[in-house]
């Protein structure tokens, strides 16, 4: 086969986005989204900046950790112009305990005049029946110019009939001679993330450089799945609070009961509440899941670490600053912090937590290009302050996160039954009374009726 091969197995930069799809189905993409990245940073990691929890891993987690589950791999493809085969294979490589290698169609693959790119498992036909596994993967065509390299990324669940995914339209014909190809050489990269699945409560997906190189893309997309939570939960509870019947009778309910009682039901198992939050968060192949996940996982350790008030070490965030808790963690129960009407009125006015993300043009979060002198040291603390600042506010959405969802769980699954069990109940007994009373007047009616 034309081209050289180069494993590399380091930590990287990084995506962009679209859908993928199978090789061996029909229908055609759209036109990629994929965004405009560096190369210097797929080559060049940044120094840990990261607070607790994100570059270190948890005691209580067993299990290959995501940067033993993430590699990197270059193919160059060389004599690019006179090929003439309708398919390229790169040689095989290993990942996450997989073997994979990466399909090409150098004149589009059921579509004309694109570039078509798959990331394929190798032996898909030896594995065990009933195999699957989730990857995170980005395939980037390299530019001389490196701003102008072109990056795409996906999440999909391989498995017997889908163990090749990758787009089908991932780049036009006509661009690939336009700064890709050098010396007849198309250079590939890939990076690759096995994810290894816990569905009982929020993981950590990614390596800690590549996570890094996601959130710089895809922070401001991981802000609106929290903002439209949020706001719909709110929204939810709102219509409780609005109507001024309903409220004034949980109201009363609520207070009528025996304080053990509120106690009690203002509590629930936390791996049964997690375990929804994962269903919840965790879509497949909707690319933001993972670091919606890593997002959830480091928004809990802040959870705990506020209920425990853990000070000393560095902190993912800084609990001082954080708002009063809605939730707390006792062993193994999450626990309302306080009364549930007050929680429910703070959930429905307390603002969403706002920190404006910087425009695509300024030099921080949303750029692809790091900031570096000559010699690679101007801009550097600027980068440690973006990853730090982008890491902090991940951390944020992920801790109002669990915090709504728990306190909506709770009142939803707990609470809102057992006030709704009173309603019937009381209700019930209204019927009886009423039944009772015209039982009573037809036997007076009777009765006069008999005397006369």
């Amino acid at each position: 086969m034309a081209g050289t091969i180069v494993e590399d197995y380091g930590t990287g930069g990084m995506p962009s986005s679209t859908e993928g799809m199978s090789s061996e189905q029909r229908y055609q993409s759209g036109d990629s989204l994929a965004e405009w990245r560096s190369c210097e940073q797929v080559e060049n990691g940044t120094p840990s900046t990261s607070l607790l929890y994100w570059d270190t891993d948890d005691e209580d987690d067993y299990g290959p950790k995501p940067s033993e589950l993430y590699g990197r791999f270059t193919w160059k493809i060389e004599n690019f112009s006179t090929i003439n085969k309708r398919e390229l294979r790169s040689n095989a490589f290993e990942v996450g305990g997989y073997k994979w290698y990466i399909l090409i169609y150098p004149q589009g693959c059921d579509v004309c005049n694109h570039l078509s790119l798959f990331l394929c498992v190798a032996n898909h036909d030896k594995l065990l029946p009933g195999w699957s596994h989730f990857a995170q993967f980005t395939i980037a065509v390299v530019n001389k110019d490196p701003k102008k390299s072109k990056y795409s990324d996906t999440l999909h669940r391989f498995w017997k009939k889908e163990h090749d995914w990758g787009w089908k339209k991932f780049m036009e014909l006509s661009k690939v001679y336009d700064g890709f190809i050098v010396a007849d050489t198309l250079v590939i990269k890939a990076q690759v993330q096995v994810i290894r699945e816990k569905a009982h409560r929020p993981f950590r997906c990614l390596d800690c450089q590549y996570r890094r190189e996601l959130v710089r893309v895809y922070l401001s997309n991981v802000e609106q799945i929290c903002r439209r939570f949020v706001e719909e939960r709110r929204g939810k509870l709102s219509k409780l609070i609005d109507d001024k019947v309903r409220w004034s009778s949980f109201r009363a309910f609520w207070l009528g009961i025996d304080p053990n009682a509120r106690r009690r039901m203002s509590r629930d198992k936390t791996d049964a509440i997690l375990k929804v939050v994962v269903k919840h968060f965790f879509i497949e192949k909707e690319v933001t899941s993972t670091l919606v996940m890593d997002s959830l996982y480091s928004g809990l350790k802040a959870l705990e670490c506020q209920s425990k008030n853990k000070k000393g070490r560095a902190q993912l965030l800084d609990l001082e600053e954080l708002p009063a808790p809605m939730v707390r963690i006792d062993k193994d129960m999450f626990v309302l912090a306080d009364d549930v009407l007050v929680l429910l009125e703070r959930a429905v006015s307390e603002p969403f937590p706002h920190q404006p993300l910087p425009p695509k043009d300024d030099k921080c979060t949303q750029n692809r290009t790091k900031n570096r002198t000559k010699d690679g040291s101007s801009g550097e603390e600027f980068n440690k302050d973006s990853i730090e600042r982008d890491e902090w506010r991940l951390s944020e959405l992920g801790h109002r996160m669990v915090e709504i969802f728990v306190l909506a769980h709770i009142f939803s699954s707990r609470i809102e039954v057992a006030y709704q069990e009173a309603v019937a109940l009381k209700r019930q007994e209204e019927l009886i009374r009423e039944e009772e009373a015209a039982g009573q007047a037809e036997n007076e009616l009777r009765g006069k009726a008999w005397c006369c």
